[in-house]
C-alpha cells in the first residue's frame, strides 16, 4: 500500500511489504503485538520476526530452500553478534553464490522501533485485552492466514521443482485441511467450526 495514497505517516516496513509482496504481514505484526497474555510477541521479537520473513522471501525468489528452520538459522548466522566470523562469512557466501544482493538485504532489516512506529503510527495500533469473542476470532484469522502462507510456499516449491525437472508432474492442486479431534468423545471439526463453536459439544452437554 503506498503511503501516497492516505495521509499516514511514511513508513518502512509498510514500504517492504508491498516491495516484497508480503501481503497479510502488516495484519498479522499487529495481531501478534495486540494478543492477549503470553501469547502478545515484543516490538523486539516482531523485528526479528518481519526479517526473517524477508529473508524467506528472498530465498524463495531466488530458488532456495526456505523451510522456517533454514531461514532462522541463516538470520541469525548474519545479525547474531555471538557468531562467528567464519560463519557469518560462510552464510553470505552462499546467498551471494545464489545470486541474492546481502548488503541490500541487511539495508532492508528493521528495527523494533521502525516496527513501533509502523504499528502505532502507520496503522494506529494500541495494545488493549481483547474480550473472549475478539480473541477467538482474531487466533483463527492468524491461524487461516499461516495455512494460506503454508499453501503457498508449497506450491511455490513444487512449481519450482516442476520447473527444473526434479519432479514429473504436469497440473496440480495442493489441499490444506487442518482438523481438531476432541480425545475425550472422539468428535472431529475443521479448525474453523471448533473455534467458531468455541470447543467441542461434548464439554457443553457436560455442564449443563
Amino acid at each position: 500500500m503506498p503511503d501516497t495514497t492516505d495521509n499516514r505517516p511514511s513508513s518502512k516496513v509498510a514500504r517492504l511489504i508491498a516491495e516484497y509482496d508480503l501481503d497479510g504481514l502488516g495484519d498479522e505484526l499487529e495481531a501478534r503485538w495486540t494478543g492477549d497474555g503470553v501469547e502478545r510477541t515484543s516490538l523486539r521479537d516482531l523485528a526479528d520476526y518481519f526479517n526473517e520473513r524477508l529473508l524467506e522471501q528472498t530465498l524463495i525468489d531466488a530458488g532456495m530452500n526456505a523451510l522456517e528452520s533454514d531461514v532462522s538459522t541463516m538470520y541469525q548466522n548474519l545479525t547474531d553478534d555471538e557468531v562467528s566470523t567464519g560463519v557469518r562469512t560462510d552464510t553470505r557466501s552462499r546467498l551471494e553464490q545464489n545470486q541474492i544482493d546481502v548488503d541490500a538485504l541487511e539495508s532492508d532489516f528493521v528495527s523494533y522501533q521502525a516496527i513501533r512506529s509502523y504499528l502505532t503510527e502507520y496503522r494506529d495500533a494500541e495494545y488493549r485485552r481483547l474480550s473472549d469473542e475478539e480473541k477467538v476470532e482474531k487466533d483463527l484469522q492468524s491461524i487461516q492466514r499461516l495455512m494460506t502462507r503454508t499453501l503457498s510456499v508449497t506450491e511455490e516449491r513444487i512449481e519450482k521443482l516442476r520447473e527444473t525437472e526434479r519432479i514429473d508432474v504436469d497440473a496440480f492442486e495442493v489441499l490444506l485441511d487442518v482438523q481438531v479431534l476432541c480425545q475425550e468423545c472422539g468428535e472431529q471439526y475443521s479448525v474453523s467450526e471448533f473455534l467458531e463453536n468455541r470447543g467441542c459439544a461434548c464439554q457443553k452437554d457436560s455442564e449443563q
